[in-house]
């Protein structure tokens, strides 16, 4: 026993055995600002205060190499820092932490200033390397919880459970399958009231372990590279998901047209067929805004290429589309056919924009068109003549761009390691670049489109890396149309949602097989809450329209999409929001409601929020009864406004018809007139609801033209909205921005506001009660016709000026 002590002694306080080896003690420290340098026995570190509540760690065994990131686009702000040392430790002091740093060994602790512990080094683990491997270790708190992780599977506490992040093609792949397409390696630890965010910047192949098989810590680490990791403290995680977007980059404003829905199917062809799918939404009064193409409308799947039998004319067809108000997004994988003659391949031949051998060999490998070269896009070559190719589809009329196939994806799925990309200049393997090639083809095609646009273009991604929100949305892959699918898509949305990407979507109603028709109901209802709403199925499985099921359940379909659209201003509000401070649209309960036990439950794990107003409990097609979880406050059914108080589950009946959907007390939603598509101009008049409650809140409303940049300038319309239940009044905030709001008047719909005298400046306003809104569907499970019971809101009509206004009631 006492040479096994003896053994472990040795190992953690700097000396090695077998293949392990620490950092050791700290032999010397210099302070520079909110940095300190470090040296150890057998490492070297920087330490470095990047704000008041974000602390960088940097470790290696040699010297630190080039300070460089794909996914960190925003370096330390001045920080005012005390620095304190003693012979035992070096003690970092912002104004919302301390940060303790052990000399023997070197162990990091992150407190409150009150000295509550946030998170700290497992004590004799700490930070080791195997070999080449790199892993930091957290000692577990008691009761802590851990989300994020962006795209993973699992439950929405990860507790006890392990990830891998390595971009991987999964088809079809099952629920509890990992990795998937994309690495965003960000989470988020809560534990005794406190939370922190952690951020693990190392592009190579990561692993997290949140207390899988030990219960002594949490780790997490990489397969080569440095040990480089951001914390993040904050009060709340929205603080700590802001924190962590002012590292990685925050969205652009996406086109308006790409908030509505989406038809796609792997494949449309020929043109004939897509123009039957465009004129039968608009013949059903299905609301819809594009058409997607997947591979079949390329010659021989070769990029940039048209099938001339298939699409005689894009530029005509894009033009009859545009006017029937669809926008028209097309598939492109990186994958570049290796054929002589083929001028893309020999453009890109000759400009070395290639992946290659050590050899200085082009690395060709098989997928779609057959056998492919494929771009460097780690490097300025690969780069400018990508956005070279690319821009010939702006001249095709297209609007959006799908970037698929991009892990990278090859048939074998074994890209040799010692392919070399260029890196921005410093080699690397295909082991440190594989999980940023995702990343890099989407910021490519961005750069690319958007130039030759002229305007905001749409690009969806399947892959990515952290950083991925500033040039593209992304969808979780080729999902199954089963239950599971649906609530874990949710789940992996939300998620998402937690690492900083707002513009998030799955294949609603399931890529491979085909769901029941409840199932299918359901997915659409459920997909009307998803930031994206891109329905798609895949070859050779029953085709997936809203009118493929049945009169039922085109109508229900129909009814939701509907309301998407009449929620526009509120979506497209909330987007901007998200450029503003990183937030998502679609929230887990875990942002707003933290501590409370029971939304973790696998029972209401799956509820999310649609913004901050709406509460959205999904259920499966084939439920008859479900359990739904009210957090804290009041709530308001969204069909029939009775209300529901919070801190309480209840059953609820389920049918086909009808997706539970609450709205929070004190929330301010807007909403405009119907409108089947988003170049159509809604009626004048801005419809506003607000709902009654105990708890005041604020909504920034905004608009711009939806489809170019003068908003950078100034073009734009944004308000600020606030409901003060104390004084007892509604405030229009004065208007900032030079844009013409398309809105004339506004209707204030109070909800649960009693019948009070109403003033607006001080003058009596009408009271007036009208039936404002009806159940979303007119049809029960059985499919017989059922007049829905409208309900009764107090209304007010006042002048849409830029002006303050103020509602007192």
């Amino acid at each position: 026993m006492k040479k096994y002590l003896f053994v472990i002694g040795l190992l953690f306080t700097g000396r090695s055995f077998g293949q392990v080896h620490s950092a050791g003690n700290v032999t010397s420290v210099k302070v520079k600002g909110p940095q300190l340098m470090l040296t150890m026995q057998h490492a070297v570190g920087e330490i470095t205060v990047y704000s008041p509540t974000i602390v960088r760690v940097r470790l290696d065994q040699h010297s630190l190499g080039r300070d460089f990131s794909y996914a960190v686009v925003n370096g330390p702000v001045a920080t005012h820092v005390d620095v304190n040392q003693t012979p035992e430790a070096i003690t970092l002091l912002t104004d919302s932490l301390k940060v303790i740093i052990a000399r023997k060994p070197f162990h990091v602790a992150f407190f409150t200033r009150d000295g509550r512990v946030i998170n700290e080094d497992e004590q004799g683990l700490n930070t080791s390397w195997v070999n080449s491997f790199v892993t930091t270790y957290k000692h577990l708190q008691e009761g802590e919880r851990f989300i994020g992780l962006g795209e993973k599977v699992g439950g929405l506490d990860k507790r006890g459970n392990g990830y891998t992040n390595w971009n991987s093609d999964n088809f079809g792949y099952r629920t509890d399958k990992d990795p998937l397409y994309a690495t965003f390696p960000f989470y988020i630890g809560i534990h005794h009231g406190l939370r922190y965010g952690i951020f693990l910047d190392n592009s190579w192949q990561t692993d997290f372990n949140f207390g899988a098989s030990t219960d002594r810590f949490s780790s997490f680490g990489a397969h080569g590279g440095e040990m480089n990791y951001y914390f993040i403290a904050g009060a709340r995680i929205d603080d700590i998901i802001t924190s962590y977007t002012g590292l990685t980059g925050r969205m652009k404003l996406p086109p308006l047209w790409s908030l509505g829905y989406q038809q796609n199917r792997y494949s449309y062809y020929p043109e004939t067929e897509v123009m039957r799918i465009a004129q039968t939404l608009r013949e059903k009064k299905i609301p819809a805004d594009g058409i997607t193409l997947d591979i079949h409308y390329m010659d021989k799947y070769k990029v940039f290429t048209w099938d001339k039998q298939r699409f005689p004319d894009p530029a005509a067809m894009s033009a009859k589309l545009a006017d029937m108000g669809f926008k028209l997004t097309v598939i492109v994988d990186p994958g570049v056919k290796r054929e002589e003659g083929y001028g893309v391949y020999e453009r890109g031949k000759k400009e070395g924009a290639f992946i290659k051998y050590p050899d200085s060999t082009d690395y060709i490998g098989q997928v779609w068109p057959g056998w492919c070269a494929f771009p460097d896009f780690t490097g300025v070559k690969g780069r400018a003549w990508w956005e070279k190719e690319i821009s010939k589809y702006a001249s095709d009329g297209v609007s959006g761009i799908w970037n698929d196939m991009n892990e990278i994806s090859t048939w074998g799925q074994k890209m040799p390691d010692n392919v070399l990309f260029n890196n921005e200049g410093e080699p690397a393997t295909h082991l440190q670049m594989h999980n940023v090639y995702g990343l890099n083809m989407a910021r490519s095609s961005f750069e690319g489109f958007k130039q030759a646009l002229n305007r905001r273009p749409f690009i969806l991604s399947r892959s990515g890396y952290a950083g991925l929100q500033r040039y593209s949305a992304i969808w979780t892959g080729d999902n199954r149309a089963e239950e599971d699918h649906m609530l874990l898509g949710v789940r992996l949305l939300c998620n998402l949602g937690l690492a900083g990407i707002p513009f998030t979507g799955m294949d609603v109603g399931g890529f491979t097989g085909g769901p029941s028709v409840g199932l299918y109901v359901r997915w659409m209802q459920i997909g009307s809450f998803n930031p994206y709403m891109r329905n798609h199925t895949g070859v050779n499985t029953k085709s997936s329209e809203p009118w493929s099921y049945g009169e039922q359940a085109t109508e229900i379909v129909r009814n939701y999409i509907s309301l998407r659209y009449r929620l526009l201003p509120y979506a497209y509000s909330n987007f901007y929001e998200a450029t503003q401070n990183g937030l998502p649209l679609m929230r887990t309960l875990a942002l707003d409601y933290t501590d409370d036990a029971a939304i973790y439950r696998s029972a209401f794990e799956n509820q999310f929020m649609y913004g901050r107003a709406f509460m959205v409990a999904p259920f499966t097609g084939s439920e008859g009864f479900g359990n739904i979880y009210f957090p804290a406050g009041n709530w308001f059914d969204l069909y029939t406004d009775q209300v529901i108080k919070g801190g309480q589950e209840l059953v609820s009946p389920l049918t086909m018809s009808k997706l539970p959907v609450y709205v929070k007390a004190g929330s301010i939603v807007p909403m405009q007139s119907l409108v089947q598509h988003t170049a159509e101009k809604p009626t004048d008049t801005l419809l506003l609801h607000v709902y009654a409650g105990d708890q005041g809140s604020d909504f920034v409303y905004y608009e711009d033209d939806g489809f170019s940049y003068n908003y950078e300038k100034g073009d734009f319309f944004r308000r600020r909205i606030t409901y003060d239940p104390v004084l007892r009044q509604i405030i229009l905030g004065k208007v900032e921005g030079q844009y013409a709001s398309k809105f004339k008047f506004i209707k204030l719909a109070l909800h649960g506001f009693g019948d009070g005298k109403l003033t607006v400046g001080g003058q009596a306003a009408g009271s007036e009660f009208e039936a404002l809104l009806t159940p979303v569907s007119k049809f029960d499970p059985q499919g017989e016709a059922n007049a829905p019971e409208g309900h009764t809101i107090r209304t007010v009509t006042v002048r849409n000026t830029s002006q303050e206004a103020i509602l007192k009631y």
